[in-house]
């Protein structure tokens, strides 16, 4: 199994004296990860930061900066890189130019770009953005046509559009520290769930459903109940109202993978509790505080599940007597 480099790649023009913000820029981001050049406005600042993971078949990247041109033209094209982006503008204004088209994107709208084609992205204010890159092959067997999908834009109001962002920003939060398993899946969702936004084959779109959509806003689900396991008030219907859906649609995502929304959650509250019990410098913290903690009020249920999770009780793991 080939081996993905997850780390996140992070940069600012805060770390940097202002005369050497653009030449640094080019250089060592924009002429080696992007292949892009910069413009910034004329009469500003030059400001910048953004987060990326690279890894093979996606890119994801946030960031934001001040008023700037970026461009792939002339000798960048010359790489042959026809990679398809995805470019969502989050905030301020923006002036897209590609395959004679200009399309201005507003908040939450986005466009789909070639990268073998010449192609400019004009930030016209502060602003952010978030893109994903992904082989034009991956999307060739599941799209009727890359090339219409091409500057069609999209709406911010679209729901694949949003789980998809919702997703690959999970992605580029957690993918620093996913198993290598997790990680490939996830790419591979991602792709899926790209292809459904802009407009998937028929025979490919039930597939990209099951595979994709489903599997997608498990992991989101997922994802939340374990950030969020330690809240009492966490609740099949605040999972829902977070992912959109409705509370039964959660119910069904955790009984196709066989179990329940409940027994899940409970097993990442035990599991918390185990990690913290093996703890040195937890080893006089009381039982009853630690159950608390993970987020268990009542400390019999609390007691009785761990036991049947484990064979043995909290005290036993710890390794201490009577307290």
């Amino acid at each position: 199994m080939a081996h993905i480099d997850n780390r996140i790649v992070e940069f600012s023009t805060d770390d940097i004296p202002e005369k050497d913000r653009v030449a640094y820029w080019r250089e060592h981001y924009g002429h080696v990860m992007l292949r892009v050049d910069l413009e910034p406005a004329r009469d500003t600042v030059f400001e910048a930061c953004s987060r990326a993971l690279a890894m093979p078949g996606l890119l994801v990247m946030e960031g934001s900066s001040s008023p700037a041109t970026i461009s792939r033209r002339g000798q960048y094209l010359s790489d042959g890189n026809d990679d398809i982006m995805l470019a969502i503008n989050r905030a301020g204004s923006v002036l897209v130019e590609s395959a004679g088209r200009e399309r201005s994107l507003g908040e939450g709208e986005a466009v789909l770009l070639n990268g073998g084609e010449a192609t400019t992205f004009r930030r016209m204010s502060l602003g952010k953005s978030f893109t994903l890159r992904v082989p034009r092959a991956t999307l060739e067997t599941t799209l009727v046509s890359v090339e219409d999908a091409v500057m069609r834009p999209m709406s911010g109001d679209l729901g694949a559009l949003k789980l998809l962002a919702d997703y690959a920003g999970w992605l580029l939060n957690s993918g620093g520290s996913l198993d290598q398993q997790l990680l490939k899946l996830s790419i591979r969702h991602v792709q899926d769930l790209l292809a459904l936004a802009i407009g998937p084959t028929a025979d490919f779109a039930e597939t990209a459903r099951t595979r994709g959509l489903r599997a997608a806003r498990l992991k989101l689900a997922k994802s939340y109940i374990v950030a969020h396991s330690h809240r009492r008030d966490i609740s099949i219907a605040t999972l829902a109202a977070t992912l959109n859906v409705t509370p039964r649609y959660v119910q069904r995502l955790f009984e196709a993978d066989g179990t329940t929304f409940s027994d899940f959650l409970t097993s990442q509250r035990l599991a918390r509790a185990h990690r913290l019990l093996c703890e040195p410098g937890l080893s006089q913290a009381a039982i009853s505080t630690i159950a608390y903690d993970v987020g268990f009020g009542d400390l019999s249920y609390f007691n009785r599940r761990f036991r049947r999770q484990y064979g043995l009780t909290p005290r036993e793991v710890r390794g201490d007597g009577v307290r």
